[in-house]
């Protein structure tokens, strides 16, 4: 554990009272999503963490599927389903669609019997949103809708690296920013935690060996973007491969769910990933001469060539848990860094 930081007690026995977090007899409720899907080991482990510290009732929404890379789409002109999950403790839904999707749905007020959760947490996801990965995160944007609807949010990321990172390291992620979670539960029922930003958690690799959390400013950084043409013969249209290179964007293989919306909604986003590119002639005349082309989108790490420790990715891979705060305007970033900067120090003291 990070200096001055003591390990929450995740094996007590669920409280019967919320009395840490609220004066009245009624648990606030913590919607939690994710981008990869009821079976990530992430959410498995934040979900138990939550329900045994009992400060809150716990509802999960999430995509059938992994939406890694899904951003902030959502999914229209096709019907979305919602399958009710088992998570013990919480009551759970998986949904045939996007992160934003879910969050949208949750805080509608169509899917569970009440209209706003107190909070929203997206994650734990496999893999760094830092830097301009946030505008392809589909974990960021669930919060990032969360925030929209005029709910406080925090998206949270381990920072897994293949050959390096374990699947124990998300029990240790938890176990790393409950403190901050539990913090934001009070402090969102107290009406004192930031309402003009929702917060980016980056938690690196070795989570055990932390040496705090700091708070962080947006970097440049992002994978560099390769396509690949690939033979329909070795890749056939509609296959994709499971990739957990770079910040752990993932494709989900075709086939992976049994709904008949489901398999639409797979069908469309198989589309939008699939480059074709036409050779037809004038319009009204046939298209014998239409020629297709496959491409396989892969990513690669790019070297970070910024030199600022107070940038998230830097901060991230030095073994800092970077805290960024993200507005939905680009114009109050000094506002929102004293805002957040103010309510970590309350929280962390000295951790800065």
């Amino acid at each position: 554990m990070p200096p001055g930081l003591q390990e929450p007690n995740i094996n007590a026995e669920p409280s019967s009272s919320a009395d840490d977090c609220s004066n009245s007899n009624t648990k606030p409720i913590v919607l939690v999503t994710n981008s990869d899907g009821i079976e990530s080991p992430g959410l498995v482990h934040l979900v138990e963490a939550l329900v045994l510290q009992g400060l809150c009732d716990v509802h999960v929404c999430v995509p059938q599927s992994d939406k890694s890379a899904s951003a902030h789409s959502v999914t229209r002109g096709v019907t979305v389903e919602a399958f009710s999950a088992q998570i013990n403790g919480a009551t759970a839904f998986e949904v045939s669609g996007t992160p934003v999707d879910c969050v949208s749905l949750a805080l509608s007020g169509a899917l569970f019997s009440w209209s706003k959760p107190m909070l929203v947490i997206s994650g734990i996801n496999r893999g760094s949103s830092c830097g301009h990965h946030m505008f392809y995160s589909g974990v960021v944007a669930g919060a990032r809708e969360a925030l929209l609807c005029g709910v406080p949010s925090l998206s949270i990321s381990l920072n897994w690296k293949k050959d390096e990172s374990q699947e124990t390291d998300f029990k240790d992620a938890v176990v790393l920013c409950l403190p901050l979670i539990i913090a934001a539960i009070r402090d969102v029922v107290n009406g004192t935690f930031t309402k003009s930003c929702f917060l980016n958690i980056e938690i690196p690799t070795s989570p055990l060996t932390c040496k705090g959390f700091k708070l962080t400013k947006q970097s440049m950084w992002r994978s560099t973007l390769n396509w690949q043409a690939v033979s329909t013969s070795r890749y056939p249209p509609g296959h994709f491969l499971a990739s957990k290179q770079g910040f752990g964007l993932q494709f989900a293989q075709i086939g992976r769910d049994a709904s008949a919306a489901g398999a639409a909604r797979r069908l469309t986003t198989q589309k939008k990933n699939l480059e074709i590119v036409e050779s037809i002639g004038a319009a009204g005349k046939p298209d014998s001469n239409r020629v297709k082309k496959y491409f396989r989108l892969e990513f690669s790490e790019k070297q970070l060539e910024d030199i600022d420790d107070d940038l998230d990715y830097r901060a991230l891979e030095s073994g800092f848990v970077a805290v960024t705060p993200l507005s939905l305007s680009p114009h109050t970033e000094t506002n929102i860094q004293m805002a957040a900067s103010d309510w970590i120090s309350s929280v962390f003291p000295g951790e800065q």
